[in-house]
């Protein structure tokens, strides 16, 4: 039996196909097409509202998104930070990378994001979801996010 490509996993479009199984973005009546940066955005929300999940994104992307805030110029789309997905005609792939809050366990913060971000997408998009890979590259510790005290005045 030959191996899945990436391609087969999202489209379904493997020999046999999807075993005659309906999906609700294709009726009689035409068909629905969803843009991957609707999933992206839908995945990254989200991720972002599981409990224990600071931001996403790694440590450069974040450091680049908070310099630009800062004076001004949004140079990309934060909430699409940290998130990547194939999308097919029935399912989506994700691959999210998240900073962890400290003293949270990342596996239950990873298994919480993975549901949070199956449910969402396949309740708002009508997509199956093939899978949601994780990548923990930070973790958040408290005052991290307060500026440090200048030593003159």
């Amino acid at each position: 039996m030959a191996e899945e490509t990436a391609a087969t996993r999202v489209t379904g479009r493997q020999s046999g196909g999807d075993g005659g199984k309906k999906s609700p973005l294709a009726t009689e009546h035409g068909t629905t097409t969803i843009n991957d940066l609707v999933v992206t955005k839908v995945a990254a929300i989200a991720a972002r509202e599981t409990s224990g999940v600071y931001d996403l994104g790694g440590g450069a992307a974040r450091a680049l998104g908070s310099m630009t805030e800062r004076v001004g110029v949004s140079m990309s789309d934060e909430r699409s930070r940290g998130v990547s997905v194939e999308v097919g005609e029935r399912e989506a792939a994700v691959d999210l990378t998240i900073v962890v809050e400290y003293g949270e366990s990342i596996p239950k913060v990873s298994d919480a994001v993975r549901e949070n971000v199956i449910k969402r997408l396949e309740g708002i998009t009508g997509l199956s979801v093939a899978e949601v890979n994780i990548v923990v590259n930070d973790l958040h510790f408290p005052g991290d996010d307060q500026p440090e005290e200048s030593r003159v005045s």
